[in-house]
C-alpha cells in the first residue's frame, strides 16, 4: 500500500500574469529543492512509500537524487503507471491512482488550478497544499520540512484526522441541471466567445463571481468577494457578485501588484444548493483562475456552492495535535514506526 502521495505541478507559477502584472516565477528547481524538503520530513515520521506524479522535469525524482548518501533514507518511491498528456488532466489522473493505491495523504505543489485538478480524483484523501502558483487561495505558502511531517502524521493515522483534517466548501457547475464541472474558490463568467488565454488578468471582460470564500488579505478574483464581505472558509455559505456600473466600486488587487477599482451592481450570500444562473452567452466560465468552458447562445449553465469539496490538512493544527499526544518524543515515535 502507498502511504502518501505527492503531485508536484511544473507548469504551476509561470502563466500571462507574469507579463500583465507582477507575479512571482517559481521555477521548478525551487519546486525540487521544496519537495526534498518535504520527503526528509514524511521520512522522520515513519513514512515508507511514496508515489509519484511524473512529470517532464522529474520534480520528485531529482528531489531524492538531490540528497547526499550520508541521509540514508529508508523510503521508496513508486511512479504513478499514467500516461503523461502534458496537460493539467494529469494531476487528476494521478489523484485517481493515488486514491485507488490507498494513500493516505496527497501532498501537492500548485496553485489553485493545480488543486483544482487534483480534487476531481482525490475522492476522500486529504490534501497538503503547498503554494507555487499565481493567485494562490486554496494552497498555503508553507515550509516543505514542517508540511512534509505533517502529511506523514496524517497519513499514518498517528493522530485522529477529525482534529486536523477539514471539508471544504465547492462550487458546481451544471448544465441543464447536470455537474458538469467544479471549483475550489471562484467560478467567473467573463464577456469572451473564445477561451483563448487561459490565466484570467482583464478585468474588463468580469460579468459574474461565485465564490467559496473572500478575503482582503487574498489576491485575485475572490478578493472582490473579501473587499466586499468577509467569507471564511469554514463559512456555511459563499457569495454570488454581478459586475457593472452600480452604486458601489471596491479596490481589488486583482493579481499581484495589479490594483483595480471594480463596479460593482450588486451582490448576495448563498447558501449551498442555491444556483445561480449564468448570463447568456456567448461567454466563458472561468474557474480557479484558467478559462475553462465556452457558453453558447442557447445553453443553460448554473453555478452552485457546495459543502463536499476536498478534505484538507490543516497543518497547524495536525503538528499542535502531534506535539499533544508527544509524538516527537524519540521514544513515541519509535513505538509507532
Amino acid at each position: 500500500m502507498v502511504s502518501l502521495g505527492i503531485i508536484a505541478n511544473p507548469a504551476s507559477g509561470k502563466d500571462i500574469r507574469r507579463l500583465v502584472a507582477h507575479s512571482i516565477t517559481f521555477n521548478n528547481q525551487e519546486k525540487v529543492n521544496i519537495v526534498q524538503r518535504a520527503i526528509l520530513g514524511m521520512e522522520k515520521v515513519g513514512i515508507k512509500k511514496i508515489m509519484y506524479m511524473p512529470d517532464y522535469y522529474g520534480i520528485v525524482p531529482r528531489a531524492l537524487d538531490g540528497l547526499p548518501n550520508s541521509y540514508h533514507l529508508h523510503v521508496q518511491l513508486v511512479e504513478a503507471n499514467m500516461e503523461m498528456t502534458g496537460t493539467q488532466e494529469d494531476s487528476t489522473q494521478a489523484a485517481e491512482i493515488m486514491n485507488q493505491s490507498g494513500a493516505g495523504c496527497i501532498f501537492t505543489l500548485g496553485g489553485d488550478g493545480t488543486n483544482r485538478m487534483v480534487a476531481k480524483g482525490c475522492g476522500e484523501v486529504p490534501l497538503l497544499p503547498i503554494s507555487t502558483g499565481t493567485n494562490n487561495v486554496f494552497p498555503q505558502m508553507l515550509e516543505g520540512t514542517t508540511a512534509g511531517i505533517a502529511a506523514g502524521i496524517v497519513a499514518r493515522g498517528l493522530i485522529k484526522k477529525d482534529a486536523a483534517v477539514k471539508k471544504m466548501k465547492k462550487i458546481e457547475v451544471l448544465k441543464d441541471g447536470q455537474l458538469v464541472d467544479m471549483a475550489l474558490v471562484d467560478a467567473v463568467v467573463l464577456k469572451d466567445v473564445f477561451i483563448g488565454s487561459r490565466a484570467i488578468w482583464d478585468e474588463e471582460r468580469i460579468q459574474q463571481v461565485v465564490v467559496t470564500r473572500g478575503d482582503p488579505i487574498s489576491i485575485g478574483i475572490s478578493a472582490i468577494a473579501g473587499n466586499l464581505q468577509l467569507v471564511e472558509i469554514n463559512d456555511k455559505y459563499g457569495m454570488a457578485i454581478n459586475i457593472g456600473p452600480g452604486k458601489t466600486t471596491v479596490m481589488v488587487p486583482i493579481a499581484p501588484g495589479l490594483i483595480k477599482q471594480i463596479p460593482i451592481k450588486d451582490y448576495q450570500l448563498i447558501n449551498p444548493g442555491e444556483e445561480i444562473k449564468v448570463a447568456q452567452g456567448p461567454c466563458v466560465i472561468a474557474l480557479d483562475g484558467e478559462r475553462e468552458i465556452e457558453v453558447g447562445e442557447n445553453d443553460n449553465y448554473s453555478l452552485k456552492i457546495s459543502l463536499n469539496g476536498p478534505r484538507v490538512i490543516d497543518t497547524r493544527l495536525a503538528l499542535r495535535e502531534a506535539v499533544a499526544k508527544g509524538l516527537f518524543i524519540s521514544e513515541q515515535l519509535i513505538k509507532t514506526s
